[in-house]
């Protein structure tokens, strides 16, 4: 039976690679540290932000609520706040159907160039 290298899951992100997956500024996502309770990541003796899984769900809702429902910091936070889980469940199922519609999109290509 072949060796199988183990997959290693990183436990923290660096800032500079969390705002590189949401195509965001590392100063944006510092802001929002400041502006969202929910935000909290782990600081290294240097003071270096060390972001968990979690953190970056959080930015992911935060980034939907603000950049794509284009809600206000305010709005966001309050939303967050007041029901975490009935946004955490609508940006998913959101996501879902996104996916979906790009999958059809691609199938109904492919029929036409099968043409």
């Amino acid at each position: 039976m072949p060796y199988k290298k183990p997959e290693i899951e990183k436990i923290y992100y660096t800032v500079g690679e969390v705002s590189e997956m949401f195509g965001l500024n590392p100063s944006h996502i510092r802001y929002w540290e400041q502006q969202f309770e929910a935000l909290k990541p782990f600081k290294n003796k240097k003071g270096n932000r060390l972001f968990t899984k979690e953190d970056i769900e959080t930015i992911r809702l935060i980034n939907h609520l603000v950049k794509e429902r284009g809600l206000t910091i305010k709005g966001a936070r309050k939303k967050l706040k007041d029901n975490r889980e009935d946004t955490l469940n609508n940006y998913e199922i959101v996501k879902r159907l996104q996916d979906l519609k790009q999958e059809l999109i691609e199938l109904k290509e492919g029929l036409n160039n099968h043409d």
